[in-house]
């Protein structure tokens, strides 16, 4: 057997190169190794070069978001939350059959679901091994229990009405049936209601439910739980830590951990964002947005996105004779200055508005924008029998009784700066048109109870909040005219009933533009109302807090329909990487 000897690798040619080398001079040896160490940091330069063209930033799961939140947690229950601070984190902690997402309803607990042709049953199916955050089962069965939660007069729910002549027939631990007495379209928007977990519920009774601990300490099936509360000396939470819940069905968001901390006021909040103790804050005052937006050097950015809440002066025809002229109120109309309102009252944090319609509802091109002119508002006065006092400057005219009119009434409103302020500038407005008007302000109780409510007022300068279901029935129909119904300018229009009835049946997008176009119309031609703005959500955020999109804002709890895109970790990896991510 013959043995073989073992191959070695190298360069050939190497025993001769090293013995150049040792042929060099010490100054040449010197040179020379000068420039094999050149040669070797332009090699890892290049390199790291090369490497950096190929690496993108994307997304990491990390991080904290601090939120400072102006008022006290009370009920973080999806049955009861009803203040800004409950929903914020009822949002988070809890999940239901749909969620929102970019504008639009999508599928969370449910798998499936359909809807029968005549718009009475809504069958849903769950998705497989769904869970609550002890680990207990989630079923339709719970799903059912909390309905029947909503619905309890005891409790008071405030999402009662929303369940209101609906059967809930349970199919299986999986499925389940909703069904109507009517076709009501907008009914789908009600499956954003978070889902209570029965085996922790069903053990306390009606009287405890508002008392109970879970009301602070939230067990839910939605992206974040509750990892720790934190309280002072009089047992008062003075902050709330929500975790990524590992076993969340869906995808789990990038921002590790959300912290709240709870202020009195706003002036404590913004202190607190100033020292750095908080790195966001929600519902900013206009006035305090404008002084943080000017601040270019914070560490913070200021967000806004349009609310469907829509501000104006609504006029009572039955109360006031005057009102009912068209023209009068056509007048009135063309002489308010919007712009210089949002500019004013809301510090240019809001949008201009002449409709009854959020600025998502489409369309509104086809109804003509009424422009800010006294002189042509005058005009039009004048040309249907109005003439102006010489020694008054108030218009007045001749009824059919020969009995003299004057152009005078009252403007109510609540006692809230913002509402006060937009009062006093349409009233100044309207005085110098040649009207004789005067502000009434009342403080927001007395003005519901003993003003809204009994219909006492000639205009009445307020808003309305339209839902996520953009139903305006409750505000346009005659049938609610009288409280609690929130007809205010006491309108009547049988072809607007007749419209308000259809959107309500009719699940045609398309058809529900067109619908919703024709009753835009009618209000404009019919002149109700003089709206005049929408304001806008104000968020102040890290700058280092991205993929954030504030669309569809209807509450303040929506910023987080979209908390999975959102982040403040990074990394780096090769980019044909980045998409297995």
């Amino acid at each position: 057997m013959t043995e073989t000897t073992p191959k070695e690798f190298g360069f050939k040619k190497s025993p001769k190169i090293i013995s150049y080398i040792r042929q060099f001079s010490a100054t040449e040896k010197a040179v020379f190794g000068i420039f094999v160490l050149a040669a070797i940091v332009s090699t890892v330069l290049m390199a790291g070069r090369i490497n950096s063209h190929f690496m993108i930033q994307v997304p990491s799961h990390g991080g904290e978001l601090r939120e400072g939140v102006i008022g006290l947690p009370r009920n973080i229950n999806p049955v009861l939350a009803i203040t800004d601070v409950d929903r914020d984190i009822s949002a988070l902690v809890y999940s239901g059959l749909m969620k929102w997402s970019d504008g639009k309803l999508v599928s969370d607990l449910a798998k499936s679901y359909t809807v029968s042709p005549d718009g009475l049953t809504y069958a849903f199916i769950l998705k497989d091994d769904l869970h609550f955050q002890d680990g207990s089962a989630l079923t339709t069965d719970d799903i059912d229990f909390t309905i029947q939660k909503v619905g309890d007069p005891v409790l008071k729910s405030p999402r009662k009405s929303d369940w209101t002549n609906v059967t809930v027939q349970i199919i299986s631990p999986k499925e389940i049936h909703f069904i109507l007495k009517q076709a009501y379209s907008p009914f789908i928007t009600n499956m954003a209601l978070g889902i209570l977990p029965k085996h922790i519920w069903n053990t306390v009774n009606n009287d405890q439910f508002i008392f109970s601990q879970y009301n602070i300490q939230p067990i839910g099936s939605g992206p974040y739980k509750v990892s720790s509360v934190g309280k002072d000396s009089a047992d008062i939470p003075t902050n709330i830590k929500l975790s990524t819940w590992s076993n969340y069905y869906g995808e789990i968001p990038y921002v590790s951990s959300i912290a709240f901390t709870f202020f009195g006021d706003e002036a404590k909040a913004l202190s607190a964002l100033d020292s750095g103790s908080i790195d966001s804050l929600a519902t900013v005052s206009a006035t305090e947005a404008v002084k943080l937006a000017t601040n270019k050097a914070a560490s913070y950015t200021v967000l806004q996105s349009p609310l469907p809440r829509i501000f104006g002066v609504f006029f009572n025809q039955s109360q006031s004779p005057v009102l009912s002229d068209i023209a009068v109120r056509q007048a009135l109309n063309m002489s308010v200055d919007r712009i210089a309102i949002v500019a004013k009252v809301l510090s240019g944090y809001g949008v201009p508005i002449d409709a009854p319609l959020p600025k998502d509802i489409p369309p509104t091109d086809d109804v003509s924008t009424i422009s800010f002119d006294i002189a042509a508002a005058q005009k039009l006065l004048e040309k249907n029998g109005w003439k102006k006092d010489a020694s008054t400057g108030i218009y007045t005219k001749k009824d059919k009784k020969n009995l003299l009119q004057t152009l005078s009434f009252d403007i109510y409103t609540a006692d809230t700066p913002d509402l006060k302020q937009a009062a006093e500038m349409v009233r100044d407005s309207w005085n110098t048109m040649g009207a004789q008007v005067d502000l009434k302000v009342f403080n927001a109780s007395d003005l519901y109870q003993n003003v809204i409510r009994t219909r006492k007022y000639d205009a009445l300068l307020f808003g309305e909040l339209v839902g996520k279901d953009r139903d305006l029935y409750a505000f346009w129909h005659s049938s609610q005219i009288k409280a609690p119904g929130l007809n205010i300018s006491m309108y009547t229009n049988s072809k607007v009933d007749k419209l308000l009835e259809d959107i309500r049946t009719t699940s045609d997008d398309d058809a529900r533009a067109d619908k919703y176009t024709q009753f835009e119309k009618n209000i404009s031609t019919d002149t109700p109302a003089v709206f005049l703005y929408s304001p806008n959500f104000i968020y102040v955020v890290p700058k280092i807090l991205h993929g954030i999109s504030l669309s569809d804002i209807t509450v303040p709890s929506d910023r987080w329909n979209t908390i999975s895109s959102w982040y403040l970790a990074t990394e780096n990896l090769w980019g044909f990487l980045s998409d297995r991510k």
